[in-house]
């Protein structure tokens, strides 16, 4: 298996690849879920991977979702504080020299506020959940992060955890998809790494010391 790839550009997804925010979403989605949905749970029905919008209008009456969506991001962004980075995340997003940019299905306060909590400094490219008509696992988002970045979708390098980000990115026509966690195994990336700690990037080359596939 290939473990070098040469690449133009890099776009990451936040959560789960550069920020661990598991606890402090679901501290945020039990106290939202409590007061809007009681029959929901976070910790076993969440599909993760999707913008949190397209959840709340999965569980709410439509007339309610713009109220249950705000407050759920008053509730995530006031839980963000307890957010860390992953191995490797600020490491490596702090000597790219390519262009890159952090590709979310949150919102771009949250994504800021657990970027700041992680010590990581966001970069100049920031494709958010309002930023896209469609969220992950439809294309756009990675297609407009490469749009954004200035590089082809082809000569891109996409890092997700989760299916649906996987699946928007091969749709998206990116180059080069690498899993991040157990969680990315069986989904179709190119290499699957245990995380961010096992990539390095020099001269356009993309190296992966290790690999859980």
């Amino acid at each position: 298996m290939t473990d070098e790839y040469r690449i133009r550009g890099l776009l990451f997804d936040c959560d789960g690849v550069l920020v661990d925010s598991l606890v402090s979403a679901g501290r945020a989605w039990d106290a939202w879920s409590a007061r809007w949905a009681p029959h929901f749970d976070y910790h076993t029905q969440m599909v993760h991977g999707r913008r949190a919008g397209d959840t709340v209008r999965e569980l709410v009456a439509a007339e309610d979702a713009e109220r249950a969506e705000l407050e759920l991001e008053q509730d995530e962004i006031r839980e963000a504080a307890g957010t860390g980075a992953l191995p490797g995340a600020r490491e490596l997003t702090s000597t790219l020299e390519l262009p890159w940019a952090v590709v979310t299905s949150g919102t771009r306060d949250l994504a800021r506020a657990r970027l700041g909590s992680a010590g990581i400094e966001p970069p100049a490219v920031l494709i958010a959940a309002q930023d896209v008509t469609h969220g992950k696992p439809h294309p756009e988002p990675y297609a407009t992060g490469a749009e954004r970045i200035g590089v082809p979708a082809a000569d891109c390098v996409v890092f997700e955890d989760a299916m649906s980000g996987i699946k928007a990115a091969r749709a998206a026509g990116v180059g080069v998809v690498i899993g991040v966690g157990s969680s990315a195994i069986g989904h179709g990336a190119d290499a699957v790494v245990p995380d961010l700690s096992a990539v390095s990037v020099v001269d356009g080359v993309l190296s992966l010391s290790a690999r859980l596939d």
